[in-house]
Parts: structure tokens; C-alpha cells; sequence
């Protein structure tokens, strides 16, 4: 989860977050050099006045800066859309669990059992234990197993709202009618906080996601002992 003061992005949990991260800093210091070069002419232009009379007409220069930008552009495109294409692929997930929004509270479903389904409601300040996180604690947290494909089935019963995880690199809309679904895979345990990512109402700020990884002996007590 993210700390006071924190920069940068959160710890990446899983794969597809490690290639977002991968793909941030490597945008980051395209950005970084561009901006460097400019202000560098920027300088020059101010504390010199020698001047070339013939650069903004010279052919060569045009060419530079019109195949340069296309190029860097290239650079980052292309890491960008299989970065893309491997958040969209679905490759025979072990688990479905469904999540449906509501005003303003989560429920959830594991679809590959048959009762196995319950609401996920934050608990109040006032009802806190001790080292808990206040605004991110639930009452049922979603246990999953980790090292695992999951598929997570997303939509709402009433407005939009958005299912976010960010050390998951999870962002994904929950539309009233539309099915939409992500997946998922931890590659250690622990507790990972998420929120609502929509503007959804007056209670918005109010609907926490907390995710427990664990090992997949400890997922079939949990599984079995809800049941």
C-alpha cells in the first residue's frame, strides 16, 4: 500500500505490474532526456548571441526533427501495446470470483462454488482495531490464493464505480449491465488495499477493497470453513 511522502508507484505484486513499472521509468527517461535538450537550447539561446542565418531553412535539420519525434514515439508505443495485450489475455484462470458494486459497499462471488458469497463493508473509525488502517479495513476481506490465474468478473447493480488495486496493477470498470473481467496473480502473500476509482456518489470514499493472498492450503480451510 502507499506511504506519507511516497514518489513513486506502489510495489509491484505482480507481473503485469513489474512490466507497468518497467514501462513507466522507461518513459520517465525518454521524458527526462527531451526535456533536458530543450532546456539546454533554451540556455544556449539566451546566453549567446551568435546566430546560424541559414538553420531554420536547412533541410537536413527538418528531417531531424520530424524522423526524431516519429522514432521516440515508436519507443514507446510499442512496449506500450504489449504491455496492453498482455493485461487483456485470459489464460485458463483457476478461479472466477465475481465483484458487483453497490451504493457503497462490495459483494462477491466465487463463482466455482455454490454458496460460497458474502458483502464487503468498511469498517468505521470508531470500530477500528489497533494497527488497523482506517478508510481501507473491511469486515470480509477477499481471500485468494496466490500463484494462481484468477479471473474477476466485474460489473454493478446501480451506478458506475471501478475495481482498483494498484500494486496489483488492477483498474477496471464496473458498468451497470456490462460483464467486464481482468485477471490477477500475486507472486507473494499479504494484505493488498485498493478503492473505488469512480466517482460514484456521496459515499465514494468509502469503499475500500482489501485482498488477502495466501497460500492455496490455507484458501481450501477458508473456502471450506465458509461454506
Amino acid at each position: 500500500m502507499a506511504y506519507p511522502m511516497q514518489l513513486g508507484l506502489q510495489d509491484a505484486t505482480s507481473p503485469i505490474m513489474e512490466e507497468l513499472l518497467h514501462f513507466h521509468d522507461h518513459t520517465l527517461m525518454i521524458v527526462f532526456l527531451i526535456s533536458s535538450l530543450v532546456l539546454y537550447i533554451i540556455s544556449l539561446m539566451l546566453t549567446t548571441k551568435l546566430t546560424h542565418t541559414s538553420t531554420m531553412d536547412a533541410q537536413e535539420v527538418e528531417t531531424i526533427w520530424t524522423i526524431l519525434p516519429a522514432i521516440i514515439l515508436i519507443m514507446i508505443a510499442l512496449p506500450s501495446l504489449r504491455i496492453l495485450y498482455m493485461m487483456d489475455e485470459i489464460n485458463n484462470p483457476s478461479l472466477t470470483v465475481k465483484t458487483m458494486g453497490h451504493q457503497w459497499y462490495w459483494s462477491y462471488e466465487y463463482t466455482d462454488y455454490e454458496d460460497l458469497s458474502f458483502d464487503s463493508y468498511m469498517i468505521p473509525t470508531s470500530e477500528l482495531k489497533p494497527g488497523e488502517l482506517r478508510l481501507l479495513e473491511v469486515d470480509n476481506r477477499v481471500v485468494l490464493p496466490m500463484e494462481m490465474t484468477i479471473r474477476m468478473l466485474i460489473s454493478s447493480e446501480d451506478v458506475l464505480h471501478s475495481w482498483a488495486v494498484p500494486s496489483l496493477g488492477l483498474k477496471t470498470d464496473a458498468i451497470p449491465g456490462r460483464l467486464n473481467q481482468t485477471t490477477l496473480m500475486s507472486t507473494r502473500p499479504g494484505l493488498y488495499y485498493g478503492q473505488c476509482s469512480e466517482i460514484c456518489g456521496s459515499n465514494h470514499s468509502f469503499m475500500p477493497i482489501v485482498l488477502e493472498l495466501v497460500p492455496l492450503n490455507y484458501f481450501e480451510k477458508w473456502s471450506a470453513s465458509m461454506l
